[in-house]
């Protein structure tokens, strides 16, 4: 049976943090290394086709991407550049990083945001690096596991438990994850879930 598409209304594109309206929703951000899937992702969420355009090519998205999910509640999508993309130049991989860490650290409605990984791969050093600047400075993070269609059951089972044995090394508990695929469509169901207890949450600090 087919998902109900949520319905999304774009907001702007900010190449600042500054210039990004303050709006009182609770705001969730997606954020991972170029060609994680980020975008598919994205739409896999929303259940919209271009919401966030897919490219081939890495590293599309150099600003700040908001939309609103005029759902019952509403809430704030957030499309971040990607980080760890070699083919561009190292003072647009900076910008890129300085806006990242702006945006982190001055949305106050900022309920989570999903790390995308590729679980086909070891966890690279500049994901574990963002990672532990998450929980260094207290942001609520979500890991979504990305392309699990790309690995059969058993290959998908070693990669999450390999992913589990590293992030234990350095922190005393797991991050909380889901295993997505855009192109099967899973995990969606489980990401909505996430974001409506988020959701509540934030209602209830509201009042």
């Amino acid at each position: 049976m087919e998902e109900k598409s949520l319905q999304v209304h774009y907001i702007g594109s900010y190449k600042d943090v500054k210039q990004c309206p303050e709006i009182e929703l609770p705001e969730y951000c997606f954020i991972g290394r170029s060609n994680v899937g980020k975008s598919s992702i994205i739409n896999l969420v929303t259940g919209q086709r271009e919401i966030a355009r897919t490219s081939r090519k890495p590293g599309k998205t150099q600003s700040i991407n908001l939309f609103k999910v005029e759902e019952n509640p509403e809430w704030i999508i957030a499309d971040l550049p990607g980080y760890g993309y070699a083919q561009v130049s190292k003072s647009t991989r900076g910008q890129w990083s300085l806006l990242i860490d702006k945006y982190l650290m001055a949305r106050e409605n900022l309920m989570c945001a999903f790390l995308l990984l590729d679980i086909r791969h070891p966890r690279m050093e500049n994901d574990r690096e963002f990672m532990n600047f998450l929980g260094s400075k207290k942001i609520p993070f979500c890991i979504l596991f990305t392309k699990s269609d790309k690995l059969k059951p058993v290959e998908l089972t070693t990669m999450l438990n390999n992913y589990q044995q590293e992030v234990l090394k350095e922190w005393e508990e797991l991050p909380p994850f889901i295993v997505t695929s855009s192109v099967n469509q899973s995990g969606r169901e489980e990401i909505l879930n996430y974001i409506q207890r988020l959701n509540k949450l934030f209602v209830k600090q509201v009042l």
